[in-house]
């Protein structure tokens, strides 16, 4: 099946964008002309998505936010994780279109942790947190730090394969959290690989959707893994 490619330039000669992100289209637009002037230079996105940062990464992350609201739906804490954030995705999008949820951006490298605040700063997002560690440094600070708390959702996208990510992610979250993971095609065969390991860390009924982004788009996939 062939699939159509939407360049930047013909979205936003389109009202699919506003129309998709209301209010939060503005901070949006910042996002995307912070990666289409600096992302390529500063090894955020690769030189073939320069063109089509709308569909490949924005948009692609916010089809994960029904999941993520519906999740957290009747939580008085709403808190959201991003596993590997690396350019923001999903996170910073997450966190634009969901201000009532305080969200963490986990992210090791140095260089990514710096993009980060600064997209936090210039698209003044008051809900964030960047957090520079790596996922096994999380998981040892929750097990010692009486101050600390696992989160209601634990997010990621293009991170690691199912069977390490059970591992770095699972234990994050709170008794009745989920992990919702956005994958490509193969989300299935991983799920199915991993299934020993996601019940080593508490994981249970995982689960494959598919994740619409708009009319006339090829969906994405989301994994959700409940913890027990």
């Amino acid at each position: 099946m062939d699939v159509q490619i939407h360049t930047d330039e013909e979205l936003e000669q389109s009202l699919l964008l506003s129309d998709l992100f209301g209010d939060v289209f503005p901070k949006m637009k910042v996002f995307k002309d912070k990666l289409a002037n600096e992302g390529e230079e500063r090894g955020i996105i690769g030189p073939r998505d320069v063109d089509i940062i709308w569909e490949r990464h924005i948009l692609n992350s916010a089809a994960i936010v029904p999941f993520i609201e519906s999740s957290t739906d009747g939580d008085r804490f709403k808190t959201v994780a991003d596993l590997g954030s690396g350019g923001g995705f999903p996170g910073i999008v997450v966190a634009a279109c969901l201000p009532d949820h305080e969200v963490t951006l986990i992210e090791p490298m140095e260089r990514r942790a710096e993009w980060l605040h600064e997209c936090v700063d210039e698209l003044e997002l008051n809900n964030v947190i960047v957090l520079r560690a790596r996922a096994e440094e999380c998981i040892q600070q929750l097990k010692h730090d009486k101050g600390a708390h696992p989160f209601a959702v634990v997010t990621c996208r293009a991170v690691a394969p199912m069977t390490k990510l059970s591992g770095w992610t699972l234990p994050l979250l709170k008794h009745g959290g989920q992990l919702i993971a956005l994958k490509g095609r193969s989300a299935p065969a991983e799920v199915r690989k991993a299934a020993k390991e996601i019940q080593k860390h508490g994981g249970r009924n995982p689960q494959v959707l598919e994740a619409p982004i708009a009319e006339g788009f090829e969906p994405t996939h989301v994994v959700i893994v409940d913890k027990k």
